[in-house]
């Protein structure tokens, strides 16, 4: 019957009940039903990205040129850091968390208490820089037991010189520069130099902004800091790169990209991810495209915003483990440094 036969046998029905009310309820059913239908529809275009700041260059690159061969897609990435992004992704509140480190046991019990099951794929290479002010001319290359010496939560409010850290360094105050504590590039340091993810000295300028960081430390003569590599890159002229010194003693630093790519800057050398719900994946045709689309070109985007692209053997890899639908993560227990290949 249509909507015109409804009208007309409702008004003989009811040849009591005016017709202008009637006619207005049945206009504002009939658009509640249209507004509820297109509101599904546009819910089931969506595709939302939060999370790392480090890794929100890439994913906003690659959302940029999928839109372009995409216009209807309604992409959406913002930049919670990883422990902010993960939060929403296991609350049902995104579709895809982008992170700087893997994925914890806690968030992934969090994530199935909401029955939110996820597919955990590397997309780029990183490599943790850090910095001193240029006019720094006595940090060359740290140890990896110099860098826990600065940063271990023993040395808060007792180390706070740099000749505390090496008896040849100058008597000059020791600034720290440093991403907050919910940030995976936070996790992923401490967890390299420290030992443990999370363990760390608290006084310290902390920030979610690597700008700021690197605003910090080159505007401070005796500053020290860390941030992902590409906010060394974009502000090379301005910052001193320290090496790090590797397990046979060796200084090595992040820049070429061949020392990350070829494991040469480990631990300090880390994959980064994106992670994927099912369910989105499964019922939302929109998330589904998008991945795709971000595997088989955010390599051609991964170097331009200062990061580094994957072996060709680990996004082979990575595309079969999208395909087959592999949940869960690889990637929890793994040290820092361990060559991605061997993980996947």
């Amino acid at each position: 019957m249509s909507i015109k036969q409804e009208m007309s046998q409702s008004e003989s029905t009811f040849d009591k009940t005016p017709l202008k009310p009637l006619c207005l309820l049945m206009s504002l059913m009939l658009l509640s039903g249209v507004t509820a239908c297109s509101r599904a529809q546009q819910e089931q275009s969506q595709v939302s990205v939060d999370g790392a700041a480090v890794g929100f260059p890439i994913s906003l690159a690659v959302a940029e040129e999928y839109h372009k061969v995409q216009p209807e897609a309604q992409v959406s990435v913002a930049s919670s850091g990883t422990g902010g992004g993960i939060s929403k992704f296991c609350a049902g509140e995104i579709d895809i968390a982008d992170a700087s480190r893997p994925i914890t046991d806690v968030e992934i019990a969090t994530c199935k208490k909401k029955g939110i099951a996820f597919i955990e794929l590397p997309i780029a290479l990183d490599g943790i820089a850090v910095i001193t002010n240029r006019a720094n001319n006595f940090t060359q290359c740290l140890s990896i037991k110099e860098l826990k010496k600065i940063w271990s939560s023993k040395s808060t409010n007792k180390v706070t010189n740099w000749n505390q850290v090496n008896s040849n360094f100058p008597n000059q105050r020791l600034k720290l520069y440093g991403p907050a504590s919910d940030t995976g590039t936070f996790d992923y340091f401490t967890r390299a130099v420290n030992g443990k993810a999370k363990a760390s000295r608290t006084d310290y300028t902390p920030s979610h902004n690597e700008n700021i960081l690197v605003q910090g430390v080159a505007g401070d003569k005796t500053a020290l800091g860390y941030v992902g590599l590409s906010y060394y890159l974009q502000n090379r002229n301005k910052l001193n790169l320290v090496a790090v010194k590797d397990p046979k003693g060796q200084c090595q630093k992040p820049v070429p990209i061949e020392n990350i790519v070829k494991n040469i800057y480990a631990p300090m050398s880390r994959p980064l991810f994106i992670y994927i719900s099912k369910k989105s994946l499964d019922t939302k045709p929109s998330v589904r495209k998008f991945v795709n689309y971000y595997l088989e070109n955010s390599h051609k985007w991964v170097d331009q915003v200062g990061y580094v692209e994957l072996p060709q053997e680990a996004y082979n890899k990575i595309k079969q483990m999208l395909v087959s639908g592999e949940t869960g993560s690889r990637f929890k227990s793994v040290k820092p440094g361990q060559p991605i290949t061997k993980v996947l």
